[in-house]
């Protein structure tokens, strides 16, 4: 009878021990639970913040235009032009937040005359580039941006002295490639930061009339031909390319840029160019999304540029 109090007495002292040895390690699988989801949730958040960061630059500038169209003229034009150029990036939850989106509207007007300065033409053209970049970062202050590209364009070139075909439109647009390299140096205490991009259409659709074709056959009479091309590198090689250069004054960001804009086409037996090479001067402003008072400030991770 004693022995099995004993043994009684032995097993509720043993569930004591285990009771309490369990106590510490249902202490530490939780812990470990909360360690292993917070990374995930510090993520989040931290992707959530990057999406709000948002650098918006506006800038104006002038530059030279040579356009050449065999639709009007078998003369080339050169003249003055003027470009103006709105920018927005920021960061999106694409690929673990590592994809910045870019809006990137431009829109430049020219007044030009051919080599003989006997006849001007007024031309005019809106671009809007959407592009999705990945975003690499190889080395400190360095970042090299790669992704697809929507193009989509339109405009107008006029003749004055042409009579029945005074004007030719511009309409295009397709997919293309998109690349950009960003540097953000020091020299001393004076921060800067370059930026180089290049925008390569690759495929896309061209509305153009025919050679010998008047606007008056194709929308009036209802004799189009083959208006709608299909475009590529073997009859649209045009190229954006874009330098800018930012710099602080005071509380303000300013921005200096060059725009090179070499756009070209060779369909339905006509060729058409416009060379541009304009100088640029804007301001930039990074910006945070604030949801209530709340704001964060902009790190180099959730910085979209």
């Amino acid at each position: 009878m004693k022995t099995l109090i004993y043994i009684e007495h032995r097993d509720t002292k043993t569930l004591r021990i285990k009771n309490k040895a369990s106590v510490p390690l249902r202490l530490c699988v939780f812990i470990l639970i909360v360690l292993t989801c917070l990374p995930t949730r510090i993520q989040a958040q931290d992707s959530l913040q990057a999406t709000r960061h948002v650098m918006r630059s506006v800038m104006i500038g002038a530059g030279h235009n040579n356009t050449f169209e065999t639709y009007l003229s078998p003369l080339e034009y050169e003249g003055p032009e003027v470009r103006f150029a709105y920018e927005t990036m920021r960061m999106t939850r694409l690929m673990d937040g590592n994809v910045s989106a870019q809006n990137l509207f431009q829109l430049h007007a020219s007044y030009t005359e051919n080599i003989s300065q006997t006849n001007h033409t007024y031309g005019g053209l809106v671009n809007w580039n959407y592009a999705l970049h990945y975003q690499f970062r190889p080395a400190k202050g360095l970042k090299i941006l790669f992704g697809p590209m929507l193009d989509l364009n339109a405009g107008v070139v006029y003749n004055r002295r042409n009579s029945n075909n005074p004007a030719q439109a511009k309409a295009y647009g397709g997919l293309g490639a998109s690349g950009m390299l960003i540097y953000r140096f020091r020299i001393k205490n004076y921060p800067l930061t370059v930026r180089w991009q290049a925008n390569l259409p690759l495929l896309g659709v061209m509305f153009s009339p025919e050679f010998g074709e008047s606007y008056y056959e194709i929308f009036s009479l209802g004799n189009g031909g083959r208006n709608v091309v299909f475009t590529s590198l073997h009859n649209n090689p045009s190229l954006r390319q874009l330098l800018t250069l930012d710099f602080p004054v005071g509380n303000t960001v300013m921005r200096v840029g060059y725009v090179c804009d070499l756009q070209q086409a060779k369909v339905n037996n006509l060729k058409s160019h416009t060379y541009s090479h304009d100088f640029m001067i804007g301001v930039v402003r990074n910006l945070y999304l604030m949801r209530g008072k709340n704001r964060a400030n902009i790190s180099p991770k959730t910085n979209p540029f």
